[in-house]
């Protein structure tokens, strides 16, 4: 019987152990850059794209300023579907994802103040979606570490969040944390009702994340965002223990977009990606539309998930 040996498993990484048995999470990899394979003008509505999320051979995004409109893009980023969210309201939509039965709209954004106290998801029932009923409830939740609902400067907060994923029964929240550049994951039941949000790690992304996609029986977590330069990059996450996400093999890809606010990611197979950004301008030098691209991570993950 041999002695298991702790070490980097990723032959990707510049430290790769060809006799480590178990992943311990140490692995480095060389800084590297990805151009999208293409980027696509998205259409004056989707201005302020955030989320997006694979469903019937479509994605889906929503707007983050008071539209309720569902829209329905396909790879090449014309709208094919437009379903009006009904009695619903739009405070700040950040991020979307979905289970087999329901799309889940998160209603969290909190960089204005950090002090809101209505944070929720939106639980959609997807079979209802385009009927004239649409079945609708709401996943209420708290942050357990904050206490202090003092208002503060805009953009200061740890308290704001534009990203989440299910996994089996769970949500996990994952922070956009404007001071110390990390992202701290929460986890709350994904039933309706009033929740505590409970803080279960912290992780340095040296960023503001933005949004997340997950293919949960790879053990694939990638999360997207920017620096505050506004140079994006996707964060990849793989190889952890059970819901541990940063426990395992943790690779940033930066994206050759410059001043591009990313806002969402969505995957079918892990290897390729779509991301979104929202309309961005600084006159007289910044003019950047909102846009759909093409991430090809194939060069970096296919290996792992031929395993």
């Amino acid at each position: 019987m041999h002695a298991q040996i702790s070490g980097c498993t990723d032959p990707m990484s510049k430290n790769f152990n060809p006799s480590a048995t178990i992943n311990d999470g140490s692995c480095s990899y060389n800084s590297i850059k990805v151009k999208p394979k293409y980027s696509v003008e998205l259409s004056a509505v989707l201005h302020e794209t955030s989320g997006l999320v694979f469903s019937d051979n479509m994605m889906w995004t929503t707007n983050d300023d008071t539209d309720t409109t569902l829209y329905g893009v396909d790879t090449s980023g014309v709208i094919q579907k437009r379903i009006p969210l009904k009695k619903v309201f739009n405070k700040d939509w950040e991020e979307i994802t979905q289970d087999s039965s329901y799309f889940y709209i998160g209603d969290f954004g909190n960089n204005v103040s950090g002090n809101r106290k209505d944070l929720h998801i939106l639980r959609i029932e997807k079979k209802s979606i385009e009927g004239n009923i649409q079945k609708t409830d709401t996943i209420s939740f708290s942050y357990s570490n904050q206490t202090d609902f003092t208002q503060l400067k805009s953009n200061t907060t740890n308290f704001d969040c534009e990203a989440l994923v299910i996994v089996d029964d769970s949500i996990y929240l994952f922070t956009k944390q404007w001071k110390q550049k990390r992202t701290s994951v929460y986890t709350i039941p994904k039933t309706p009702g009033q929740y505590n949000a409970r803080l279960k790690e912290t992780f340095n992304v040296k960023g503001l994340i933005t949004s997340a996609t997950i293919i949960p029986d790879k053990k694939l977590l990638v999360l997207s965002g920017y620096s505050k330069t506004l140079s994006p990059f996707a964060y990849l996450f793989y190889d952890y223990n059970r819901s541990d996400f940063f426990s395992g093999n943790k690779r940033k890809i930066k994206i050759a977009l410059p001043f591009h606010q990313i806002e969402g990611i969505t995957t079918q197979n892990g290897l390729q990606y779509y991301l979104t950004n929202e309309n961005f301008t600084r006159k007289p030098f910044i003019a950047v539309p909102q846009q759909l691209h093409h991430l090809d991570l194939s060069p970096f993950l296919s290996q792992y998930l031929q395993r």
